[in-house]
């Protein structure tokens, strides 16, 4: 069992930045492949970014290439989203999420474990 707690979120002005944490519960954090997914209203939640348990991939959404950034860290128990030039069509909810296996998928229902998300607005 994996617990997920995000934190970061916020208010931000258009060309901004916000670091989003995700903190797990658990000793097992390692072995898990991380994503970080998102929710607008009235849209279906899509892929973010993720990373690999051994942390040594990263993959990202072709809208956020070049901006956003996947980390972690396996002492901490904790994979972080650092979004810069954020836009307002970066506005949703931020989830993140945790699944087994050997690669990261980008698809949500994939995924095992998922956070309560955490909300972030960027103003224009």
């Amino acid at each position: 069992q994996v617990q997920l707690v995000e934190s970061g979120g916020g208010l931000v002005q258009a060309g901004g930045s916000l670091r989003l944490s995700c903190a797990a519960s658990g000793r097992t954090f390692s072995r898990y492949n991380m994503g970080w997914f998102r929710q607008a209203p009235g849209k279906e939640r899509e892929f973010v970014a993720g990373i690999r348990w051994s942390g040594g991939s990263t993959y990202y959404a072709d809208s956020v290439k070049g901006r956003f950034t996947i980390s972690r860290e396996n002492a901490k128990n904790t994979v972080y989203l650092q979004m810069n030039m954020l836009k307002p069509e970066d506005t949703a909810v931020y989830y993140c999420a945790a699944r087994g296996g050997s690669y990261v998928s980008t698809t949500d229902k994939s995924y095992n474990y998922w956070g309560q998300g955490t909300q972030v607005t960027v103003s224009s």
